[in-house]
């Protein structure tokens, strides 16, 4: 089995475990009640993700990992111009991707056709495990361009790409999830990883606490660059999630989360 066979099913297996671990977590501690079917939103979400899947794996089948192969034998990047330990390039090489993929959701944000993609990630109107990988595929596609473009040009090494992603899909699942943290344990996370709570605020229907707290994996790039607000005006009980012109149920029925990018709706 060559090295990017092993990286899919290594990330498979985190994907389901965590998965299974956060699952169970929200049924003996969940944070807030669920507004919608829980079975509904997971079969769809789950769908979806099946999905997106099977389309990136058929169109970009050796995705950044590939990239990365190609960039070590090339010389390829700015870190492959460094003489240091293998170990603290790779370091380097996940911090560098992870403000890639902040400086991306502040971009997604920001540019009304990226925006068009990425909001259907917003049409939740709950938040629990599965709303970490409910993605537009046009936007999973697009994600994985800009994704291997910043391999190739940090020169990441290929162990590196692998430990990131299964570390962007792990954290994905925990902060999306819709679970208790005792509040002193979530004050100390937060210094280290992006939280559940501090997430959350992302998802509300304010638009100013959605362009807040854009960071996925690590809390940092929101402190530094001014985007990271503490908790929702609300509070987390009373808070309301997703867009405000989103509201029917139907947004949360698989055929109708592909057409989001394609189809203002008025409620």
């Amino acid at each position: 089995m060559d090295l990017i066979s092993q990286a899919t099913t290594l990330r498979l297996i985190c994907f389901a475990g965590i998965l299974l671990v956060m699952a169970l977590w929200e049924v003996a501690a969940p944070r807030r009640p669920l507004t919608r079917s829980k079975a509904t939103r997971w079969a769809n979400n789950l769908g979806l993700t099946l999905f997106n899947t099977v389309l990136a794996r058929l169109l970009l089948p050796t995705a950044a990992v590939g990239v990365a192969l190609v960039a070590t034998e090339q010389g390829w990047g700015l870190l492959n111009r460094l003489t240091l330990p293998d170990w603290a390039v790779g370091l380097l090489a996940i911090g560098g991707l992870d403000l890639v993929v902040y400086s991306q959701h502040r971009l997604f944000h920001r540019v009304p056709l990226f925006w068009r993609f990425h909001r259907m990630h917003h049409t939740d109107l709950d938040l629990d495990v599965t709303s970490g990988a409910r993605f537009h595929p046009l936007e999973i596609l697009l994600s994985l361009l800009i994704k291997m473009a910043a391999v190739a040009l940090l020169g990441a090494p290929a162990w590196s790409v692998v430990l990131f992603e299964i570390i962007l899909n792990g954290t994905a699942m925990f902060n999306h999830a819709n679970v208790r943290l005792n509040s002193r344990v979530d004050r100390l996370l937060r210094l280290l990883v992006v939280t559940p709570d501090m997430h959350r605020v992302h998802h509300s229907v304010i638009h100013r606490e959605t362009d807040s707290n854009f960071g996925f994996n690590f809390p940092w790039w929101d402190r530094l660059f001014g985007t990271y607000r503490a908790q929702p005006e609300a509070g987390h009980l009373a808070m309301t999630i997703g867009l405000p012109n989103y509201r029917d149920r139907k947004w949360l029925q698989l055929p109708w989360m592909l057409l989001v990018p394609f189809v203002r709706a008025d409620h």
